[in-house]
């Protein structure tokens, strides 16, 4: 309870006694080609192999003649958007960005950087932290929404060029029941997400105390406390939205 007390009061202060809105904006475009498009290539890679096995293996359970074929993409696709896009990505990025933002942090910690802000008068927490949150509030959103399309057109050639699905068959099957609102819910989840890996690993990274021994220690808990976060909230965001 201590620790999540101290998390809390951490967030009061990045909306403390804060820069000029001129001085956040560069900081947040820096930060949103370090956090954003710089995962760009790691998000295409898994996602598109996720939705290729989702394929895969969909097909290979669903033998039943009295199910369509084109239920296999049905269900790549409400898979994709509603789970496998969001979830997963923000599990990878939680990995990559998390432990780049409580690495990059605790060692300006350790070198006394963020010391020399603080004797300058700035607030380090808001002038550090409060960009790296905003960016990734701002990129993972558009992250998962390539992610979603990279899977699902993943399982289209995974699932046409091995025969297990014809293209108009898989076509057919993503036009059938489509909900709009599962769109909205798949672009609010990494929203949250955003803040709170940003949050929890700026939170591990900041307080970082010791060498270079304990930067890498609270990186593997950011990495670690972001993930959990992350299931967590996936699970009361689908209890209080669907």
């Amino acid at each position: 309870m201590q620790t999540l007390g101290k998390y809390f009061i951490f967030l009061g202060q990045l909306f403390s006694n804060r820069e000029k809105f001129s001085v956040y904006v560069q900081l947040i475009l820096e930060e949103c080609v370090l956090l954003g498009t710089n995962s760009v290539f790691i998000v295409s890679i898994v996602s598109s192999f996720i939705g290729a096995v989702s394929c895969i293996q969909t097909a290979y359970n669903l033998v039943s003649p009295l199910i369509p074929v084109s239920t296999v993409a049905l269900i790549v696709r409400d898979m994709e958007i509603l789970e496998l896009a969001p979830t997963i990505t923000c599990v990878v990025l939680a990995g990559k960005v998390g432990s780049n933002i409580a690495g990059g942090l605790g060692t300006m910690r350790i070198t006394e950087q963020i010391d020399a802000l603080e004797v300058m008068g700035i607030n380090s927490a808001s002038y550090l932290v409060l960009p790296k949150v905003i960016a990734a509030m701002l990129t993972f959103p558009l992250l998962v929404i390539m992610a979603a399309f990279l899977g699902i057109f993943g399982g289209y050639l995974a699932g046409t060029l091995t025969g297990a699905i014809s293209p108009q068959d898989y076509v057919a099957g993503l036009r059938t029941s489509f909900i709009p609102y599962n769109i909205f819910f798949m672009c609010v989840k990494p929203f949250v997400f955003g803040f709170l890996i940003s949050s929890i690993s700026a939170f591990k990274g900041y307080y970082t105390k010791g060498g270079a021994l304990e930067v890498g220690q609270a990186s593997t808990v950011a990495v670690t406390n972001s993930c959990i976060a992350v299931l967590v909230a996936d699970y009361l965001l689908a209890q209080l939205l669907l």
